[in-house]
């Protein structure tokens, strides 16, 4: 491999991060349509409440994760990695035809469905991503490949979730457009899929188990046996259950407190992403290029700081709902005290992206060549533990407790401290003692 700063320019690194990138992107565009049409009623609900419908399609999207990440770590460690992802990216393509002909039919267990094998399909997709970053680039640019990465995720997202619902509104519920969208999606995802090196086979002898509990019970004990690789996951983890818990509240939290419309739940969420993004990036500016703690408790401090500093701004919104919803223009020139609570989230997303970029890179850096893939399903298997937890732990604080978002804010911050200190304090010293397993 040669040398390059601009790794983003590199045929090693650029066909893998445009396919991790239009995946992330036809993901977003696909769910946001599905949440835009079971809200405004496009297609039938047959029955179904709309709040029962959208967690149900947020249910099925993280199931396979729970079912699927074992083997799937199993088969990216066995086979070659170019030639998996092409065909995971084919499969990509028949999903949205599948999606299509439930568009045009307006079926909703087709559409869910489609949605479940989307979930599915990043369920493969996921362990190879990671596990392939330490194989095309070297030690020294890993914190920035896996920064681009972590900035072109949330990129996608965003941009998926406008042109999701863009598309939906643009074309007044005709579905063919909807439908040509994600499949033009898929398909140059594909493309870009074709100019991915081959890479080398780590573990050719490896017999894939297809018994998925048993799978997953020994991925997860296998990275527990790793002191290092699985606190890294748990602290992975943590900011999955971190994130979830204050991303989903963003629309009641608009509504409830900003007394303002889907637009300001939007470009709520648009500041919190174009943060991370921005804290991915200023990864290696602060951190350098070597596997450090120094970015990561800079960013265990924003999360705690700025979550407390976004209840405080919340505190001083007018409580009295005005007389109509607020746009975007009113809510700019409503007063200070929003502009507090758009810089708490944008600051949310930045320190957020100095926490997990360098953990992404620690367990590249730490897991056994021979079983990366494997330690990123487990990683995933964990984070959707946590995401589902973090889910009954709002509705506990929220519905059953009946307090309010401040409240779960400050919960959630306090709980991050906590985890954090513990999480410095039992992580500084195994890293201290523990080499790499990458090789230049």
């Amino acid at each position: 491999m040669k040398k390059n700063d601009h790794i983003l320019g590199t045929r090693r690194f650029l066909p893998m991060f445009l396919t991790q990138f239009f995946g992330a992107l036809n993901d977003n565009v696909f769910k946001q349509s599905l949440v835009v049409i079971f809200t405004f009623g496009w297609i039938q609900h047959q029955g179904l409440e709309i709040s029962t419908l959208n967690n149900l399609a947020a249910l099925l999207f993280i199931l396979p994760f729970f079912i699927f990440s074992a083997t799937a770590g199993q088969i990216a460690d066995k086979y070659e990695r170019s030639k998996l992802v092409r065909g995971i990216k084919l499969l990509e393509i028949l999903i949205m035809l599948i999606a299509t002909i439930g568009f045009m039919q307006s079926s909703l267990w087709l559409l869910i469905f489609a949605l479940f094998l989307m979930g599915t399909h990043s369920t493969f997709f996921g362990p190879i991503k990671y596990a392939i970053l330490p194989d095309i680039l070297h030690k020294d640019e890993l914190v920035q490949g896996n920064a681009i990465f972590q900035s072109g995720t949330s990129i996608a997202i965003l941009i998926g979730m406008v042109l999701g619902g863009a598309v939906i509104f643009w074309s007044q519920g005709q579905m063919i457009w909807i439908s040509l969208t994600v499949l033009t999606i898929a398909i140059i995802g594909y493309f870009c899929s074709r100019y991915i090196l081959p890479q080398p086979i780590p573990d050719q002898k490896l017999t894939v188990n297809w018994n998925f509990l048993a799978t997953s019970v020994n991925t997860v004990r296998y990275a527990k046996s790793l002191p290092v690789v699985f606190l890294v996951l748990l602290g992975n983890s943590w900011y999955w259950f971190y994130g979830a818990t204050f991303l989903t509240q963003i629309p009641l939290l608009a509504k409830q407190y900003l007394h303002g419309s889907e637009n300001v739940a939007s470009l709520l969420l648009m500041l919190f992403s174009v943060g991370i993004g921005l804290g991915s990036l200023l990864c290696k500016k602060i951190g350098g290029t070597q596997v450090n703690l120094k970015v990561v408790t800079i960013g265990c401090i924003g999360l705690t700081v700025f979550a407390f500093y976004l209840t405080t701004s919340l505190s001083f919104l007018p409580t009295s709902a005005p007389a109509q919803v607020l746009g975007l223009y009113e809510v700019f020139h409503s007063g200070m005290a929003y502009y507090h609570v758009m810089l708490a989230i944008s600051l949310l997303g930045v320190f957020g992206g100095f926490y997990i970029v360098p953990l992404y890179t620690m367990m590249q850096a730490f897991a056994p060549a021979s079983h990366r893939a494997r330690v990123v399903s487990a990683n995933n298997i964990l984070n959707a533990i946590f995401m589902v937890t973090a889910s009954i732990f709002s509705i506990i604080i929220l519905s059953f407790l009946q307090f309010d978002l401040k409240v779960l804010f400050n919960i959630t911050a306090v709980l991050s401290a906590i985890f954090s200190l513990l999480l410095l304090k039992y992580l500084r010293p195994l890293i201290a003692i523990t080499p790499y397993s990458l090789e230049d």
